[in-house]
């Protein structure tokens, strides 16, 4: 049989996804280290919702396969792709599912660390919007959320193993190169994803990561004038 290739990722997608994984695992060593990473901990976390923030935008003008409403079925495409009646290129209906609970935990993780303390120097960036109670219970949230985190991955992972081994499907590659080749002769290459619509979703992820660092907070009040030394 003649395989076909076809353009699957587009180009953002590609940089947004493994721009996740690189931020993703820096911000979880980041944060288990503590202490003065800390800082790069905050900074890595206002990263990431920009990122989330552009994906979440660009799910919506982006091109075909990355379009929320292009992959993300109701039940019935879930029942014919498990009976292996499902045709289509980019994520399948169980992957669809995979993706949306990546990017809901990765979201709530950054915006939750926005307003985040651990008692003694650290403070997110909005921290000072949420009484303290509020943000210390935040910050446990924050924190038994990353097991849940690290499971969903170890399952997006495996999942992606499975595909490698069992199912001959390299899933990595069209996520490097954005090109796959298939066995269907009447599937297209994605389309869609402009310039103008790249540009509406990098600048809706820079604004996000800006209120997320605090850009729409008050500046902090200056510090008070040193005392007068007594002339004697």
């Amino acid at each position: 049989m003649n395989r076909k290739r076809i353009r699957v990722w587009d180009l953002p997608t590609r940089l947004f996804h493994w721009s996740l994984v690189v931020v993703a695992v820096a911000a979880v060593l980041t944060g288990v280290n503590g202490g003065n990473m800390m800082v790069h901990h905050q900074r890595l976390g206002v990263i990431l919702v920009g990122l989330i923030a552009f994906r979440l935008t660009w799910g919506v003008i982006g091109s075909q396969t990355a379009r929320f409403t292009r992959f993300v079925r109701g039940p019935g495409a879930i029942a014919a792709y498990l009976r292996g009646q499902w045709r289509g290129i980019g994520h399948n209906p169980v992957g669809a599912l995979s993706v949306l609970a990546l990017l809901g935990l990765f979201g709530f993780q950054a915006v939750s660390g926005l307003f985040t303390n651990d008692d003694i120097a650290f403070e997110g960036p909005l921290r000072a919007l949420v009484d303290k109670a509020t943000s210390d219970w935040i910050t446990g949230v924050h924190g038994s959320m990353l097991w849940w985190l690290a499971g969903l991955v170890a399952v997006h992972v495996g999942a992606v193993v499975f595909y490698l081994h069992a199912k001959k499907d390299n899933l990595v590659k069209p996520m490097i190169t954005g090109w796959k080749e298939v066995d269907d002769p009447e599937a297209d290459s994605t389309r869609g994803g402009t310039v103008v619509a790249f540009v509406i979703a990098l600048a809706v992820g820079l604004a996000a990561a800006w209120i997320a660092a605090g850009g729409l907070l008050p500046p902090p009040p200056p510090p008070p004038e040193p005392a007068a030394v007594p002339a004697w």
